[in-house]
Protein backbone atom coordinates (compact mmCIF):
# COMPACT_ATOMS: atom_id res chain seq x y z
CA UNK A 1 0.00 0.00 0.00
CA UNK A 2 2.61 2.36 0.71
CA UNK A 3 4.56 1.75 -2.41
CA UNK A 4 1.29 2.33 -4.21
CA UNK A 5 1.13 5.92 -2.67
CA UNK A 6 5.12 6.64 -3.34
CA UNK A 7 4.58 5.94 -6.92
CA UNK A 8 1.60 8.16 -6.81
CA UNK A 9 3.18 11.11 -4.72
CA UNK A 10 6.06 11.16 -7.12
CA UNK A 11 4.26 12.80 -10.10
CA UNK A 12 2.37 15.05 -7.51
CA UNK A 13 6.06 16.30 -6.36
CA UNK A 14 7.61 16.81 -9.49
CA UNK A 15 4.91 19.17 -10.38
CA UNK A 16 5.85 21.66 -7.53
CA UNK A 17 9.34 20.91 -8.34
CA UNK A 18 8.82 21.98 -11.71
CA UNK A 19 6.33 25.38 -10.46
CA UNK A 20 9.07 26.36 -8.14
CA UNK A 21 11.88 26.05 -10.83
CA UNK A 22 9.46 28.40 -13.02
CA UNK A 23 9.10 30.75 -9.85
CA UNK A 24 13.12 30.58 -9.53
CA UNK A 25 13.06 31.98 -12.97
CA UNK A 26 11.20 34.41 -12.63
CA UNK A 27 13.34 35.58 -9.61
CA UNK A 28 16.21 35.57 -11.84
CA UNK A 29 14.56 37.69 -14.45
CA UNK A 30 14.08 40.11 -11.94
CA UNK A 31 17.65 39.87 -10.85
CA UNK A 32 18.61 40.47 -14.97
CA UNK A 33 16.03 42.90 -15.76
CA UNK A 34 17.64 45.28 -12.74
CA UNK A 35 21.26 44.81 -13.99
CA UNK A 36 20.33 45.63 -17.61
CA UNK A 37 18.50 48.38 -16.24
CA UNK A 38 21.22 49.81 -13.35
CA UNK A 39 24.74 48.81 -15.07
CA UNK A 40 25.31 47.04 -12.17
CA UNK A 41 25.24 43.51 -10.11
CA UNK A 42 24.46 44.73 -7.02
CA UNK A 43 22.42 42.33 -5.01
CA UNK A 44 24.18 39.34 -6.99
CA UNK A 45 24.80 37.79 -3.99
CA UNK A 46 20.92 36.89 -4.03
CA UNK A 47 21.42 34.53 -6.55
CA UNK A 48 24.50 32.87 -5.17
CA UNK A 49 21.88 31.98 -2.10
CA UNK A 50 19.20 31.16 -4.06
CA UNK A 51 21.49 28.13 -5.19
CA UNK A 52 22.71 27.27 -2.03
CA UNK A 53 19.16 27.29 -0.48
CA UNK A 54 18.42 24.45 -4.24
CA UNK A 55 20.91 22.57 -2.06
CA UNK A 56 19.34 20.72 0.38
CA UNK A 57 16.12 20.28 -1.73
CA UNK A 58 18.34 18.29 -3.79
CA UNK A 59 20.33 15.89 -1.03
CA UNK A 60 16.83 14.85 -0.09
CA UNK A 61 15.74 14.54 -3.53
CA UNK A 62 19.04 11.98 -3.71
CA UNK A 63 18.77 10.59 -0.23
CA UNK A 64 14.69 9.83 -1.08
CA UNK A 65 15.55 8.17 -3.59
CA UNK A 66 18.11 5.76 -2.06
CA UNK A 67 15.70 4.97 1.08
CA UNK A 68 13.21 3.23 -1.21
CA UNK A 69 15.86 0.14 -1.72
CA UNK A 70 17.95 0.33 1.58
CA UNK A 71 18.06 1.61 5.30
CA UNK A 72 18.68 4.84 6.39
CA UNK A 73 21.70 4.24 8.81
CA UNK A 74 24.29 2.86 6.14
CA UNK A 75 27.03 5.30 5.58
CA UNK A 76 25.86 6.82 2.28
CA UNK A 77 22.53 7.80 3.60
CA UNK A 78 23.83 9.05 7.01
CA UNK A 79 26.13 11.70 5.14
CA UNK A 80 23.66 12.44 2.86
CA UNK A 81 21.44 13.28 5.97
CA UNK A 82 24.24 15.86 7.41
CA UNK A 83 24.83 17.61 4.37
CA UNK A 84 21.03 17.92 3.66
CA UNK A 85 21.39 19.54 7.73
CA UNK A 86 24.80 21.35 7.09
CA UNK A 87 22.94 23.08 4.32
CA UNK A 88 19.23 24.00 5.07
CA UNK A 89 19.68 26.63 7.15
CA UNK A 90 21.06 28.45 3.59
CA UNK A 91 17.13 28.21 2.80
CA UNK A 92 15.89 30.01 5.65
CA UNK A 93 18.79 32.91 6.03
CA UNK A 94 17.78 34.63 3.09
CA UNK A 95 15.33 36.30 5.28
CA UNK A 96 18.37 38.29 6.53
CA UNK A 97 19.22 39.64 3.11
CA UNK A 98 16.96 42.67 3.81
CA UNK A 99 19.17 44.35 6.19
CA UNK A 100 21.16 45.22 2.62
CA UNK A 101 17.71 46.57 0.95
CA UNK A 102 17.87 50.18 0.39
CA UNK A 103 17.04 52.86 -1.77
CA UNK A 104 20.06 53.04 -4.68
CA UNK A 105 18.38 55.55 -7.26
CA UNK A 106 19.15 52.71 -9.43
CA UNK A 107 15.56 51.69 -9.92
CA UNK A 108 12.41 52.10 -7.64
CA UNK A 109 12.83 50.89 -3.82
CA UNK A 110 9.42 49.06 -4.81
CA UNK A 111 11.19 47.24 -7.57
CA UNK A 112 13.89 45.62 -5.00
CA UNK A 113 11.15 44.72 -2.33
CA UNK A 114 9.53 42.67 -4.98
CA UNK A 115 12.71 40.91 -6.40
CA UNK A 116 14.05 40.50 -2.44
CA UNK A 117 10.72 38.86 -2.17
CA UNK A 118 10.93 36.49 -4.83
CA UNK A 119 13.87 35.56 -4.15
CA UNK A 120 13.53 34.78 0.07
CA UNK A 121 10.14 33.11 -0.89
CA UNK A 122 11.98 30.63 -3.67
CA UNK A 123 14.54 29.78 -1.10
CA UNK A 124 12.38 29.37 1.74
CA UNK A 125 9.90 27.15 -0.39
CA UNK A 126 12.80 24.86 -1.47
CA UNK A 127 13.90 24.59 2.25
CA UNK A 128 10.87 23.68 3.60
CA UNK A 129 9.87 21.21 0.28
CA UNK A 130 12.81 19.34 1.89
CA UNK A 131 12.09 19.51 5.47
CA UNK A 132 8.63 18.25 4.78
CA UNK A 133 10.28 15.18 2.54
CA UNK A 134 12.70 14.67 5.69
CA UNK A 135 9.73 14.73 8.04
CA UNK A 136 7.48 12.42 5.81
CA UNK A 137 10.27 9.60 5.69
CA UNK A 138 10.50 9.98 9.66
CA UNK A 139 7.22 9.33 10.37
CA UNK A 140 7.23 6.10 8.31
CA UNK A 141 10.25 4.74 10.78
CA UNK A 142 9.48 6.87 14.31
CA UNK A 143 6.53 7.81 16.31
CA UNK A 144 4.46 10.76 15.60
CA UNK A 145 5.68 12.58 18.51
CA UNK A 146 9.30 11.58 17.61
CA UNK A 147 9.26 12.95 14.12
CA UNK A 148 8.22 16.20 14.98
CA UNK A 149 10.72 16.92 17.76
CA UNK A 150 13.56 15.87 15.34
CA UNK A 151 12.15 18.53 12.96
CA UNK A 152 11.32 21.01 15.71
CA UNK A 153 14.97 19.89 16.76
CA UNK A 154 16.11 20.82 13.06
CA UNK A 155 14.74 24.11 12.78
CA UNK A 156 16.36 25.12 16.32
CA UNK A 157 20.04 24.18 14.35
CA UNK A 158 18.73 26.30 11.61
CA UNK A 159 18.11 29.29 13.65
CA UNK A 160 21.88 29.11 15.42
CA UNK A 161 23.69 28.74 12.34
CA UNK A 162 21.16 31.86 10.81
CA UNK A 163 23.00 33.48 13.81
CA UNK A 164 26.39 32.29 12.92
CA UNK A 165 26.03 33.46 9.46
CA UNK A 166 24.76 36.83 9.62
CA UNK A 167 26.29 37.66 12.88
CA UNK A 168 29.63 35.82 12.79
CA UNK A 169 29.78 35.08 9.17
CA UNK A 170 30.37 31.44 9.05
CA UNK A 171 29.42 29.68 6.23
CA UNK A 172 28.31 25.66 5.39
CA UNK A 173 31.12 24.67 4.59
CA UNK A 174 33.28 25.94 7.61
CA UNK A 175 32.22 23.01 9.15
CA UNK A 176 35.22 21.05 7.04
CA UNK A 177 37.43 24.27 5.91
CA UNK A 178 37.74 25.64 9.53
CA UNK A 179 36.51 23.47 12.36
CA UNK A 180 38.44 24.91 14.95
CA UNK A 181 37.58 28.53 14.73
CA UNK A 182 33.64 27.40 14.40
CA UNK A 183 33.63 25.46 16.93
CA UNK A 184 35.57 27.52 19.11
CA UNK A 185 32.88 30.29 18.51
CA UNK A 186 29.81 28.41 19.29
CA UNK A 187 31.82 26.73 22.31
CA UNK A 188 32.21 30.38 24.11
CA UNK A 189 28.72 31.51 22.85
CA UNK A 190 27.59 28.46 25.55
CA UNK A 191 30.38 28.83 28.31
CA UNK A 192 29.76 32.48 28.02
CA UNK A 193 26.20 32.87 27.60
CA UNK A 194 26.04 36.03 29.65
CA UNK A 195 28.58 37.74 27.06
CA UNK A 196 26.53 36.83 24.09
CA UNK A 197 22.81 37.67 25.07
CA UNK A 198 22.26 38.26 20.98
CA UNK A 199 23.00 34.34 20.48
CA UNK A 200 19.92 33.80 22.04
CA UNK A 201 17.66 36.23 20.91
CA UNK A 202 18.29 35.86 17.46
CA UNK A 203 18.17 32.29 17.42
CA UNK A 204 14.79 32.26 19.13
CA UNK A 205 13.65 34.82 17.15
CA UNK A 206 14.30 32.82 13.69
CA UNK A 207 13.34 29.63 15.66
CA UNK A 208 9.56 30.99 16.39
CA UNK A 209 9.69 32.48 12.82
CA UNK A 210 10.58 29.20 11.02
CA UNK A 211 8.54 26.57 13.06
CA UNK A 212 5.22 28.63 13.05
CA UNK A 213 5.35 28.87 9.09
CA UNK A 214 6.39 24.98 9.01
CA UNK A 215 3.57 24.64 11.20
CA UNK A 216 1.05 26.04 8.51
CA UNK A 217 2.48 24.38 5.72
CA UNK A 218 2.12 21.13 7.42
CA UNK A 219 -1.21 21.19 8.57
CA UNK A 220 -2.37 23.29 5.21
CA UNK A 221 -1.20 20.14 3.65
CA UNK A 222 -2.99 17.84 5.94
CA UNK A 223 -6.41 19.60 5.33
CA UNK A 224 -6.13 19.57 1.62
CA UNK A 225 -4.98 15.43 1.90
CA UNK A 226 -7.83 15.10 3.98
CA UNK A 227 -10.26 16.97 1.16
CA UNK A 228 -9.02 14.91 -1.15
CA UNK A 229 -9.86 11.49 0.14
Amino acid sequence: MSATRDRGAAPSYRRVFYALALSNCVSMLFFLLRAAESSTDRYWFLSWNLFLAWLPLAFVWWLKARLRTSRWLNWQNIGLTLLWLGFLPNSFYMVSDLIHLQETGEVSLLYDVVMFFSFIFNAYVAGFMSLFLVHRELLRRVAYEQAHMIVAAALLLCSFAIYLGRSLRWNSWDVLVNPAGLLFDVSDRFVNPGSHPQTFVTTMIFFVLLDSVYFVIWELVRALRADNR
